[in-house]
C-alpha cells in the first residue's frame, strides 16, 4: 500500500485539475448563457463598485459620484492599451460621450475622466479600453485641515470630492470675506457643476474718500431697498470681471481655507472646512494689503444690509486696526457689534504681534476689532507637520491678551479693558491653499507671492486656476473657524452668534502649557462643536428675536453629548470653558440646558459694562418682507438685566491674581483650569448673574496693574502700529526664523 501512495496522490491531483477545468468551463458557459451583465455591461472592464454605483437608483455616497446639470456623473480612471501614448482617439471618445478629460498619466497609460454614468457602457465598448475604475480615495482621504480640526467624523462628513460631499459642507450658508479680494475663477471656489460659489465680488477700497479725495456715499444701508439709487450704488461697487480681482493674494487664500473645494487630481489636497458654502467677496484692502478703517466700515455696512436677503451668516475679518480705544468706543468694535446683533457671526484674527524684536513674548497685543467681547477672536496654532493634536502649540507670533484698549472715566482715570482674548486658537502655521493670479493676459502672480517666493516653495509646477501658496498667521487661522461656523449653522440654523461662540469654546481642546491669554479656551474642535450644536433646539434665534424665550427655558432638544472627541486616533476631553463678560470663566451643563440671556446677540457684556444694539429695519417694500433689510443701529448702555441663569458654574476665582512667574490669573494654563472645572471645582451661581443699578460686577480674571510688570511682562498699550491703517495679518510664512515685513504688514517667516 505504501508503494501505491505516490500513484494515488498523482491521480488525485490529476482528477482535481480536471475537476477545476470542468468547473471553469461550466462557469464560462453559464456566463455566456446569462448574456450581458446587469446594466448592459459586456465583459469585465468596468469595476464592480463602479458598476454598482451606476446601476443604483440613487446616487451612491461616494466622493467620485456627483451631479452636474441634473445628470449623474462619475469620476473614473480609464486604462488603455492604445499604441498612441496621448490616447487621442480615446480622449475624443470621452468628449463625444459628454465627458471631460482631467488628466493623463505616464506611469500607467490612463486618463482621469468625468463622464455621465449612463455613458459608461459606451465608453467600455471602445476598442482600446482595458478597464474603467472609480477614482477611489487613496491613503490621504482628506486634507490636513479636515483631519486636524476634526471635520472628518461621523457627525460632520465622511466623503468629499469634486462633485459632492456626504454630510456637512456649509451648503446654503454665506461667508463674507472682508479682505483684499477673491479670485472667483480659482477652481477651489467651484461648485459641483463647475461654476463659481463666489456669489458677489464687491470693491470698497477707497470708497469713502478722505483727504485729497472725493467724499462718496459709503453705505447702501440708508438707501431704499429695491430703489434705483440703491441698485446704482451696488453696481458701482461691483468688482465682477476685473482682470486681477485679488492683486495682493491674501483674500483668496483666506476664502479658500474657509470654503475651498477639492481640486480634481491635485497632488496636494487643500480642501477647506466648508467647501459647499457661498462666498461673498468684499474687498477692503488694497494691492499692498493695507487700507482704511472707513473702507472696512463700508464693507461691514454692505454685509449687514444684505445678510438676511442673501443668508450671509458668517463674516471673516482677517485684518486689524491699531487702536488704543476701549471696545465700547472703538468704531470697528461698534460696527461688528451691529453685525452680531443682526445675527452675523463675526470671526476676527487676533493678530501676529505676539513676539517682540528680541524674541520675548508680548502680551496685550490684540488689535481692533478683535478686542470686542462679542466677536470670536482667533489665535494661531502650530501643528508641527503632523495630524496628531498632542504636539500642537500656540505660535510665538500669535497675539496675546489681555486687551489693552482703555477709556477715561468721569474722574479722569484711565480704565483698561483687560479682556480675556483670544477666544480660541486654530491651525495657522504654513497652511497651503489657493493663490490668486491674473485672470486675463499673461499669467501673473499676486504681490504676496512675488515679494515672497518662499511662499511657493516645494509646491511644484503650477497651472492657472489651480495655483497654491503657503501662509501662516492668525489671518489664516480665523477662516478655519469661519468655515467651522458655517458647518455648525448648516447643522443648526437656529444658533445665535454668542451661542456659536460658547459652543466653540466649550468643545475646544486645551493645548499643553498655553495660558488663558495665549490660547483662550483651546484648539478648535469641529467634531465636538457640530455634535453639541446638533443637540440644541433649532428655534433659539427666532425666539430671541420675537422675545418668546426666557432665562432658564430649555435650550437643548436632546441629551448633551459626551464632552470628549477623537481626532486622528487620539481622544481628548473638551475644555468646558466659556468666557463671559470678557473677564469671567464659566462652565457647567447649565450653559446648554438652560437659555442664558447673554445668548441674545443684541447684548454685549464686557467687564462692568453691558451695551445693547438695536436695529431699525426698512418696512416691507417691493415684495420684500419687513425686517429683512436693516436701516440703522442704535447702541445704549444697559443698567439692569439678567445675564446668566442659576446653575452656571464660575471658575473665575480659581485663577487668582495674575502672575506670569506663578502661572496664575490670566497666565493660568487653560488645561489647568479645565481640569479643575471637570473635577467639580468652582462656584455654582445659585442666583445667576444680574446687572442691577449701581452694582459693579466682579473684576473677574484681570491683569493687576503694576504687579506683573516687575516680572518682565512686555505689554503693548493699545497696539499702536500705524494709526488709521488697516493691517492685513497674513505675511507670516511659518514659525521660526527671522522676520518679514511687507508694506504695512508684520510677521515672521
Amino acid at each position: 500500500m505504501r508503494l501505491l501512495m505516490p500513484f494515488i496522490v498523482l491521480i488525485e491531483r490529476r482528477l482535481r485539475a480536471i475537476g477545476l477545468w470542468l468547473l471553469a468551463v461550466l462557469m464560462l458557459m453559464s456566463t455566456a448563457q446569462a448574456g450581458p451583465q446587469q446594466g448592459g455591461f459586456k465583459g469585465r472592464k468596468v469595476a464592480r463598485d463602479l458598476q454598482a454605483a451606476v446601476d443604483a437608483p440613487a446616487d451612491a455616497k461616494e466622493r467620485w459620484v456627483g451631479r452636474r446639470n441634473g445628470q449623474r456623473f462619475v469620476e473614473a480612471v480609464v486604462v488603455s492599451d492604445s499604441a498612441d501614448g496621448d490616447m487621442t482617439a480615446l480622449r475624443a471618445e470621452v468628449e463625444r460621450l459628454g465627458g471631460t478629460v482631467h488628466a493623463r498619466f505616464s506611469s500607467v497609460r490612463a486618463l482621469l475622466v468625468s463622464i455621465p454614468s449612463r455613458r459608461i457602457a459606451a465608453l467600455e465598448a471602445h476598442d482600446d479600453v482595458v478597464s474603467v475604475s472609480p477614482n477611489r480615495p487613496a491613503r490621504r482621504s482628506s486634507s490636513d485641515l479636515e483631519t486636524t480640526t476634526g471635520t472628518l467624523a461621523s457627525t460632520v462628513r465622511s466623503y468629499y470630492g469634486t462633485y459632492g460631499y456626504a454630510g456637512l459642507d456649509g451648503a446654503g450658508v454665506g461667508i463674507a470675506v472682508l479682505d483684499s479680494g477673491v479670485m472667483s475663477a480659482h477652481q477651489h471656489f467651484n461648485n459641483a457643476s463647475g461654476y463659481t460659489r463666489v456669489a458677489r465680488n464687491l470693491d470698497f477700497v477707497n470708497s469713502t474718500g478722505g483727504l485729497g479725495g472725493t467724499v462718496t456715499a459709503a453705505s447702501t444701508m440708508a438707501l431704499q431697498p429695491g430703489s434705483l439709487q440703491r441698485t446704482l450704488a451696488e453696481t458701482a461697487r461691483s468688482a465682477t470681471g476685473v482682470a486681477f480681482p485679488d492683486p495682493y493674494g491674501h483674500g483668496t487664500h483666506v476664502a479658500a481655507i474657509a470654503a475651498g473645494r477639492r481640486i480634481s487630481n491635485a497632488t496636494i489636497d487643500t480642501t477647506g472646512i466648508a467647501p459647499g458654502a457661498s462666498i461673498y467677496d468684499v474687498r477692503v484692502l488694497g494691492n499692498d494689503g493695507s487700507g482704511k478703517m472707513t473702507d472696512v466700515l463700508a464693507g461691514i455696512d454692505w454685509v449687514i444690509a444684505n445678510a438676511r436677503a442673501l443668508n450671509i451668516r458668517v463674516m471673516n475679518l482677517s485684518l486689524a486696526t491699531s487702536s488704543t480705544e476701549s471696545w465700547q468706543t472703538d468704531p470697528l468694535a461698534r460696527a461688528v457689534r451691529s453685525a452680531n446683533a443682526a445675527g452675523i457671526v463675526v470671526v476676527v484674527a487676533a493678530g501676529n504681534f505676539g513676539e517682540a524684536g528680541n524674541g520675548n513674548k508680548m502680551f496685550g497685543t490684540i488689535g481692533s476689532p478683535g478686542h470686542d467681547p462679542s466677536v470670536i477672536t482667533v489665535g494661531s496654532a502650530n501643528g508641527h507637520a503632523t495630524n496628531a493634536r498632542s504636539d500642537d502649540s500656540v505660535n510665538n507670533f500669535s497675539s496675546r491678551g489681555p486687551t489693552r484698549g482703555a477709556s477715561v472715566d468721569n474722574n479722569g482715570a484711565r480704565r483698561v479693558d483687560n479682556m480675556l482674548k483670544p477666544d480660541l486658537v486654530a491651525p495657522g502655521n504654513r497652511l497651503i491653499s489657493a493663490a490668486s493670479t491674473s485672470v486675463s493676459g499673461l499669467f501673473a502672480w499676486n504681490n504676496l507671492a512675488n515679494d515672497n517666493p518662499q511662499l511657493l516653495a516645494a509646491l511644484g509646477t503650477q497651472t492657472y486656476g489651480r495655483t497654491l501658496m503657503a501662509l501662516s498667521g492668525t489671518s489664516v487661522a480665523a477662516p478655519v473657524v469661519s468655515g467651522a461656523v458655517a458647518l455648525m449653522l448648516q447643522a443648526n440654523p437656529g444658533l445665535t452668534p454668542p451661542l456659536v461662540k460658547a459652543i466653540l469654546q466649550y468643545s475646544a481642546q486645551p493645548l499643553a502649557g498655553a495660558s488663558l491669554v495665549e490660547q483662550g479656551a483651546g484648539m478648535l474642535n469641529v467634531e465636538g462643536a457640530v455634535r453639541l450644536a446638533k443637540s440644541l433646539r433649532t428655534d433659539v434665534a427666532q425666539r430671541v428675536e420675537a422675545g418668546t424665550i426666557s432665562i432658564g427655558d430649555a435650550l437643548n432638544a436632546s441629551a448633551l453629548p459626551t464632552p470628549s472627541t477623537t481626532v486622528a486616533g487620539q481622544t481628548f476631553n473638551w475644555s468646558r470653558i466659556v468666557f463671559v463678560g470678557g473677564r469671567q470663566v464659566a462652565s457647567g451643563t447649565a450653559l446648554f440646558t438652560a437659555f442664558q440671556p447673554i445668548y441674545d446677540p443684541r447684548l454685549a457684556w464686557g467687564g462692568d459694562a453691558v451695551r445693547r444694539q438695536q436695529a431699525a429695519y426698512w418696512p416691507a417694500t417691493y415684495g420684500v418682507p419687513a425686517n429683512t433689510y436693516p436701516r440703522s443701529f442704535t447702541e445704549s448702555s444697559v443698567s439692569s438685566s439678567a445675564l446668566l441663569s442659576p446653575g452656571v458654574l464660575f471658575g473665575t476665582s480659581l485663577a487668582g491674581m495674575s502672575s506670569l512667574h506663578g502661572k496664575t490669573g490670566v497666565f493660568l494654563p487653560t488645561g489647568t483650569m479645565a481640569s479643575w472645572l471637570a473635577a467639580g471645582s468652582g462656584v455654582t451661581m445659585a442666583s445667576g448673574v444680574v446687572l442691577s443699578e449701581g452694582v459693579v460686577l466682579s473684576e473677574g480674571v484681570v491683569l493687576s496693574e503694576g504687579v506683573v510688570l516687575s516680572e518682565g511682562v512686555v505689554l503693548s498699550e493699545g497696539v499702536v502700529l500705524s494709526e488709521g491703517v488697516v493691517l492685513s495679518e497674513g505675511v507670516v510664512l511659518s514659525e521660526g526664523a527671522g522676520s518679514v515685513k511687507a508694506s504695512s504688514t508684520d510677521g515672521e517667516p
